[in-house]
């Protein structure tokens, strides 16, 4: 049993399981802050081009049960939403990130000393001379 429980705790203390697990609690945290955007920001200024369009009243009945397809049409349109304004942040954070790998390659180089062997060289001729 203690061999199970050592062997747990390296599992769990390995980067990749503690880098995940910090990646899925800030994922968590940004993605209430894009609703956030979406909903309250973006999705009234929509309504407003488009003529506060909301689906989520659009529903058919069969029989005795109500289909609500218009939950699921806004449900397409906040996933179409949500996933754009991450690609933009995304794609600012890679141009930004390309910028400064861009500035740090321009940065010039210094210039390189004596290689060993020129210095054993140097050293060579300075005790040939003696």
């Amino acid at each position: 049993m203690s061999k199970f429980v050592s062997e747990f705790k390296e599992f769990i203390m390995k980067g990749n399981v503690l880098d995940m697990a910090v990646g899925v609690i800030v994922g968590g945290a940004f993605g209430s802050i894009v609703s956030s955007l979406v909903d309250d920001v973006l999705g009234p200024i929509i309504g407003l081009i488009v003529g506060g369009l909301d689906f989520s009243k659009l529903s058919f009945g069969i029989g005795d049960a109500q289909i609500m397809i218009g939950n699921f049409i806004q449900a397409i349109i906040n996933f179409l939403i949500v996933a754009l304004v991450i690609f933009a942040i995304v794609k600012a954070v890679n141009k930004a990130r390309s910028l400064a790998e861009k500035k740090e390659e321009e940065k010039p180089e210094e210039p390189a000393g004596p290689t060993t062997e020129e210095l054993l060289g140097d050293i060579l001729a300075e005790l040939k001379k003696k």
